[in-house]
């Protein structure tokens, strides 16, 4: 990784930024760059994070795979 020319090193930013752009930027027309920087927060907290389901996940958000393994933890305890 961070090698010149290493195609993955970035892999993960670039599609959570094309998804950003694609689901919301696109959509959007912000009077001011506070307003821009609440809606995106508002998105990542709100939406991103806890309601999209995400591939590398086995199809499911963020927050249920964070409870799921915390179940599997406890139950391994």
């Amino acid at each position: 990784m961070s090698r010149k020319g290493d195609c993955w090193d970035n892999a993960c930013a670039e599609s959570f930024f094309g998804t950003l752009e694609q689901e919301l930027a696109g959509k959007a027309d912000w009077a001011d760059e506070a307003e821009a920087r609440a809606a995106v927060a508002d998105y990542i907290h709100r939406f991103y994070n806890s309601v999209r389901r995400h591939s590398t996940l086995n199809d499911i958000s963020p927050v249920a795979f964070e409870e799921h393994h915390r179940a599997q933890q406890s139950m391994a305890a």
